[in-house]
């Protein structure tokens, strides 16, 4: 119980001191994603760049458990032109925590690229997250997986 207040207060902090909210320039998108972890995935835009990326999913390591996420993402338009759409790489930093009989918590860097339809509603994305679990002891690990999102603007 304690490590979850925890993970909590740490995870907004870090939400906090990432940046402030600003407008919500290209809205809020849900979908799934399939790897590890494979559940339900949503982002919310903070400005043209940058964006808050969530999962709620399960995960197929040890027992298999529920997994919470949340990153702070940046974008890079300008590295893979396409001729329609966008293409954007991106980076980020944010945390899980994985609800088991022993829960745990980590800190994720997820690096990805998310390809924007220009003429739909919907982005395809990669990635790969290096995860460093903190508790209840700390450990390496990498997970990643392919989603693809609505978007509800």
């Amino acid at each position: 119980m304690e490590k979850n207040i925890l993970f909590t207060i740490v995870l907004g902090l870090m939400m906090i001191i990432a940046k402030p909210v600003t407008a919500q320039d290209h809205g809020f998108g849900m979908g799934l994603i399939l790897g590890e972890p494979t559940g339900l995935s949503a982002k919310l835009w903070t400005s043209s760049d940058n964006a808050f990326d969530f999962a709620a999913a399960w995960s197929f390591k040890g027992d298999g458990n529920l997994l919470l996420q949340a990153d702070y993402v940046w974008h890079f338009f300008n590295l893979m032109p396409v001729s329609s759409g966008k293409l954007p790489l991106y980076i980020g930093i944010g945390g899980r925590v994985v609800l088991a009989d022993d829960p745990s918590f980590g800190v994720r860097i997820p690096i990805g690229i998310d390809y924007m339809f220009a003429d739909a509603p919907i982005d395809v994305f990669l990635e790969l997250v290096p995860i460093l679990d903190l508790s209840p002891e700390t450990d390496f690990g990498v997970g990643g997986g392919l989603g693809i999102r609505y978007w509800f603007n």
